[in-house]
Formats: structure tokens, sequence, C-alpha cells
């Protein structure tokens, strides 16, 4: 099977395309041919040598979700056979024409979508549904602020905030991305253009001073100072991304005062237990929504395998709004 691995460290052009045995599946797990993938700024920084692949998974090739057909099942199986769709989370090796995952962190895939559309669903609304839903407890009526809300984690966030009955305000630094966010149904948008960002008197004013009850913080860095003190009284704030930076200084009388829950989240590293638990849940909850059409995965482009490095160019350029797929051919 070819698969798309890394050469060294650096940027995109290092990838390049080998062959390497097809792998074989234990007593529970699936053999997937991978239809089509998304990319996710974990592959990025996986290129560049400053994020390392769990144990058990190719070390040297990046991919975190996945849509395909299956292709053999271990003598365990239940859930699955040959020839079913599926889709899902991996901890790695997704830019691969097989994997394997374990029967139970696998999803089937909606009917009503394609591998493309499918393929660019697992890691954004697995993440967003765990951690506004499983972790945030996201109650209809509440107000939610959602940074880098054009993002394919942003997007899905809006949709399943939407979906509850709950109130959105987006934050980006990109207006012409935040228009187009729009059409998801953000309730209002904040263009945050400025060094630190400034939206908070934004959030109160949306939310008629009250503040915002719950926050999933993609970006964190210099955003969570900001976000403090956009919160209602006991709001809960959801760090799950740093692309702003590693480090911030909070105002801690604010966390007191407002009586704050701070929650920090990764899906990446769980045990297989925790992952296990949590594709059940989206398979309850969330799978019923994309049958219906209440949830779409938005997808900013499709690309083929073989132009992988200028996909990866793209969204370290930050010029996407959603996701982007790589489809083999």
């Amino acid at each position: 099977m070819k698969v798309l691995r890394i050469t060294r460290p650096g940027g995109p052009e290092v990838l390049e395309f080998d062959e390497r045995p097809a792998p074989t599946p234990g007593p529970w797990d699936l053999l997937v041919r991978v239809h089509a993938t998304a990319i996710n700024r974990a592959d990025l920084l996986q290129i560049h040598g400053a994020y390392a692949a769990p144990p058990g998974v190719p070390a040297d090739v990046p991919g975190l979700e996945y849509a395909g057909e299956v292709l053999a099942t271990g003598p365990l199986v239940r859930r699955f056979k040959v020839g079913d769709r599926v889709m899902g989370l991996v901890g790695g090796g997704a830019f691969s024409e097989q994997l394997i995952t374990h029967e139970r962190e696998a999803l089937p895939v909606p009917e009503n979508l394609d591998t493309s559309q499918a393929a660019a669903l697992p890691e954004a609304y697995l993440t967003a549904f765990d951690a506004l839903v499983l972790q945030g407890g996201l109650r209809m009526g509440e107000s939610v602020l959602i940074h880098a809300v054009a993002s394919g984690v942003g997007s899905a966030a809006v949709q399943l905030c939407r979906a509850v009955g709950a109130q959105t305000i987006g934050t980006g630094r990109n207006a012409e991305k935040l228009s187009r966010a729009s059409a998801w149904g953000v309730g209002r948008t904040v263009l945050c253009d400025t060094s630190p960002p400034r939206f908070a008197d934004a959030v109160r004013e949306a939310t008629g001073g009250r503040g915002a009850d719950l926050a999933l913080d993609l970006v964190g860095g210099n955003y969570l100072p900001e976000t403090l003190r956009a919160m209602a009284l006991q709001g809960r704030v959801l760090l799950v991304g740093l692309v702003a930076g590693r480090e911030a200084s909070a105002e801690l009388d604010v966390i007191l005062v407002r009586r704050l829950h701070l929650t920090g989240t990764v899906l990446r590293s769980r045990p297989p237990e925790e992952k296990m638990a949590l594709t059940l849940a989206a398979e309850r909850s969330l799978l019923p929504l994309f049958r219906s059409g209440a949830l779409t995965p938005v997808v900013d482009a499709v690309y083929p395998m073989r132009e992988a490095r200028e996909a990866l160019t793209r969204m370290a350029r930050n010029e996407t709004v959603g996701k982007l797929v790589l489809r083999w051919e």
C-alpha cells in the first residue's frame, strides 16, 4: 500500500510517497481502505517535529481521521462487516491507503454523506462535541463564545450550538472568513485584528451584559485573559488549542470572583477506552443529526493525495474556512 510519510522534520515539502506492507487486523480490528482523510494543525506540527505520535501508531505517517470501506475484519468483530463504509479518529497514520482501527473506535458513515464529506467529520465534530457537550455541559439557551470560528472545529461547534438552541459569538482574525462563518448561524462575529485581542466588551454587549456561559478556546495564548473577562458568573472555558501560544498571563481574581471553570482537553493521547466511549456517545447523539441534515461537514476544498503538500501549505497560511480533505485517487 502507499503511504505519505515524513522523511525529516520540516515543512510540507518533506513529505514523500512510499510503499509499505498492508497491516493485519487483530481480533477486534477493522482493516479499512482509506478513501479520504482530512488535514489538521496537528499534522503540520508532527511534520515539523513538534508533535510526536503516540505509541503504537506510525511515527512518520501523519493523519488523524479517515473515511473509507472495510476490507477485512478480525474474528471477534461484530459491529461491522466487509464493504461497510466507516469513518473515525486514529492516533496517526491516516495518510495511507489502508489502516487498522478497533471496531469500537469506528463510526458508520451516514447514508447521505460521501466519503469526502465524512472524512471532514471526525476530528472537528468529536472534538467540539466532547468539549462543549460532554465536558462543558452545553445547555439550551446558553451563550457560547467560539474562537477561530471559521476553522473546522469552530464550524462544527457553531452547528452543534445551533442544534441545541444556544446563542453563539465567534471570533476570528480575518473579516472575509467571519462573513462566511455567518452563514452557519453565528449570532455575532468579532474581528480580532489587534494584539492583544479585544473581544470581551463585544461579548458582553451581545449577551446583554451577562457574558458567555461557555467558551471554546481553540487558540490559547493571549486570548485566554480576554476570554476570562468575557465570561459570565460560573462560566466554563474549554481550552482545546494553543495556536496563539503556550503561555498566558491571567488575572486570577477574575477566576475567583466569577467562580470560573477552566478545563484543558486533548483527544489524541487519550487511552483507547475513553476514545471508544466518545465514539459511542457521538454515534448516539451526532449521527442522527447528520442524517437529518441538521449538521453538515464544512469542506473548504478536496485535494487529490498527490497534492497534499499544497493543501498543507494552504493550511499553514491560514487560508481555509472549514476543512481541507485529501482523497486517494
